[in-house]
């Protein structure tokens, strides 16, 4: 079942174990919030998986919304955005995080937003130039960007969130599946080594990082 799991009500994992402090994410006026499936991939009996994506919200200059989940999330997401004062329309930017089905499943909800899928830049059907896949950033605003950080597919972006009361978010998509994902991640990676660099980089970049299948967690530097 989805459940909502705000930052500012529970201390986040780290991948060292340690608690951070507590605080909402903001950036002046930019807040952060995240919708989580708390099973998040489930293995069954048969060989087979069922998958529930983490669908984040940022509200500040512009609403962004990152992540769609899957077709089957629909009425859940209509629900989660209505329980916030919002509308479809009222959602200005999307991003999905690559192309897979548990992340892009309601685009179809959002025509008016300017859509971002993996490297791909679009406006109704007019497609824009972004940098993504020559390895830029593509800039929302000042506190949130677009980012490249491919691997898991061979086109997938991150959302960056600068300066918030927890440092810098990285809103990663399946760059991280969970906080303790290391003995699952690779068997789901078309590139693993090229993921592992993009990890890696976030790693040295994020304070709190929003994985595709988990709840959020706290990077721990020495």
């Amino acid at each position: 079942q989805r459940a909502l799991s705000s930052l500012s009500k529970k201390p986040l994992p780290s991948r060292e174990g340690r608690k951070q402090p507590s605080g909402a994410l903001t950036v002046q006026q930019v807040e952060v919030e995240e919708e989580l499936v708390v099973a998040g991939l489930r293995h069954q009996s048969d060989g087979t998986f069922k998958a529930d994506g983490t669908i984040s919200l940022i509200r500040g200059r512009k609403t962004v919304l990152v992540d769609t989940g899957g077709s089957w999330d629909r009425d859940f997401l209509l629900r989660a955005l209505e329980d916030r004062g919002l509308q479809p329309e009222d959602v200005q930017i999307v991003v999905g995080t690559h192309g897979h089905s548990d992340h892009i499943g309601n685009l179809s909800l959002f025509p008016a937003a300017l859509t971002i899928v993996g490297y791909d830049v679009s406006e109704g059907d007019t497609y824009r130039p972004s940098g993504l896949a020559e390895g830029h950033a593509h800039l929302v605003d000042e506190h949130v960007s677009v980012i490249p950080t491919p691997g898991h597919t061979g086109q997938d972006v991150s959302v960056q969130v600068s300066g918030t009361s927890a440092g810098a978010v990285l809103i990663a998509g399946d760059l991280f599946e969970s906080c303790s994902d290391e003995e699952t991640w690779r068997g789901l990676s078309l590139n693993p080594a090229l993921q592992e660099a993009s990890r890696q980089r976030a790693l040295q970049s994020a304070d709190v990082i929003i994985p595709g299948h988990g709840l959020p967690f706290r990077v721990l530097r020495s």
